[in-house]
């Protein structure tokens, strides 16, 4: 038995979509427990770029169990539209694709919701995707929500969707200044889904569970990252569920125990998007230059990623909420060329060192870095590179300083885009 759970340690985008790739080689089943489509994973196979949103990335290889998790929010349009874009481009999606039943459905008055939220929240808004992620959340932890299982029960739907309705519409209307939602057509609308939806539905805990007891591979997939987790997180500019390791737990039903590995994923630098604090963002043509060379753009929203150097503290910080047993350094790369790297590892609040990540959003605002470590920088390109040796020394160096601070090893290096630009130093399976 193997289980491995790959998680992002820092503010999302930190390429996690191809290392999850990559390891599902290794892997039998490939699951995915917690975020809806406001994620996006990009996985670059001979240079033809996939870009996932729910689908597990595991759906790219043949013979493989993908499994979209009860921890996960599913907006059923949106869905299939993915698994039509993977049929068009010659990838089989059907029973190698698994939707759980108690999976929580996006309604199209969440979508409403979100934006109209952070309309109304004005210069305090949080920076979300606006897809209806945390109002379908929301209505989960209040009890109210709709679930993929109740697709299957067409006067159950119906009766939840109308109970739901006679507050959403005037909350729309009366708060929002909207217009009300039409029970006829969305129940239509979301009928029809079920008809498609209907061959991929099961049980996704009683899939993991049995593939684990039977000696198989399981890959526990994640999406966002650590500081967005909404209980570790920098709240309240996070995500709306746990997407550290231990949202394993809840959003596939696997006990921790069953857990072998945590393999933290840790861009060679730090980018954020949306709002909130961000200690060693840079606004200088640094800054700039990581973000064009590196493309940091939103894959799925396309909105620029705020950039800077790697923050230390808060990377001891996910190591330590994680439990991560390895850590998976991407987009090396993208520093070569600089003439120094930083790694802050400590902040300044107020005068006062700060060698720990503070929980709270309002002085992490007040934290400004301190970069007691300043590196040589490398000019030669890493792309490519799938040798640990041949890599710059300045990048050896870098590396094995983040070690070094972390308490750690870095069991991957991405070095570049392409799927087979990496260097596999300690095999996680």
């Amino acid at each position: 038995m193997s289980s491995l759970v790959i998680t992002g340690a820092q503010w999302g985008d930190e390429g996690k979509g191809k290392i999850v790739d990559v390891l599902t080689e290794r892997a039998d089943v490939v699951a995915r427990y917690q975020g809806g489509h406001n994620a996006g994973h990009t996985v670059v196979i001979k240079d033809e770029q996939f870009i996932l949103h729910l689908v597990p990335s595991g759906i790219l290889h043949k013979g493989k169990l993908s499994i979209i998790g009860n921890g996960t929010v599913v907006e059923p349009k949106s869905l299939l539209i993915e698994i039509d874009g993977l049929l068009e481009r010659g990838i089989p999606v059907g029973d190698n694709l698994l939707l759980s039943r108690g999976a929580h459905l996006i309604m199209p008055y969440h979508i409403a919701l979100d934006g109209a939220g952070e309309k109304r929240r004005g210069n305090s808004k949080i920076g979300t995707t606006g897809r209806g992620i945390g109002p379908a959340y929301a209505d989960k932890i209040a009890r109210h929500g709709i679930t993929v299982g109740d697709l299957e029960h067409p006067a159950i739907f119906r009766q939840k969707l109308e109970t739901n309705l006679s507050t959403v519409n005037e909350l729309i209307t009366k708060i929002y200044g909207g217009e009300t939602f039409d029970a006829d057509a969305i129940y239509d609308e979301f009928m029809a889904y079920a008809e498609r939806l209907k061959p991929f539905m099961g049980e996704a805990s009683l899939a993991v569970n049995n593939a684990i007891d039977e000696g198989k591979s399981v890959l526990f997939e994640g999406a966002q990252g650590t500081l967005l987790d909404i209980d570790h997180g920098t709240y309240p500019f996070v995500t709306s569920s746990n997407a550290t390791s231990g949202g394993v737990c809840t959003g596939l039903g696997v006990g921790p125990a069953k857990i072998n590995k945590a393999l933290g994923i840790v861009k060679a630098y730090t980018t954020r998007v949306g709002e909130g604090p961000f200690p060693t963002e840079l606004f200088d043509e640094v800054g700039k230059g990581l973000q064009e060379r590196g493309a940091e753009f939103g894959a799925t929203t396309g909105r620029p990623r705020r950039c800077g150097w790697l923050d230390m503290v808060a990377l001891r910080y996910a190591v330590r909420v994680n439990g991560f047993t390895g850590i998976v350094l991407t987009k090396i790369d993208i520093l070569s060329g600089l003439d120094e790297l930083k790694l802050c590892t400590a902040y300044d609040f107020e005068g006062q060192r700060l060698t720990e990540f503070p929980s709270s959003a309002a002085i992490l605002e007040k934290c400004k870095p301190v970069y007691e470590k300043t590196m040589p920088g490398w000019k030669e390109s890493t792309a490519g590179t799938t040798e640990y040796d041949k890599l710059p020394e300045g990048a050896r160096n870098y590396i094995a300083a983040i070690e070094d601070i972390l308490g750690v090893g870095v069991d991957i290096v991405s070095t570049g885009q392409r799927r087979d630009e990496i260097i596999i130093r300690n095999e996680p399976f």
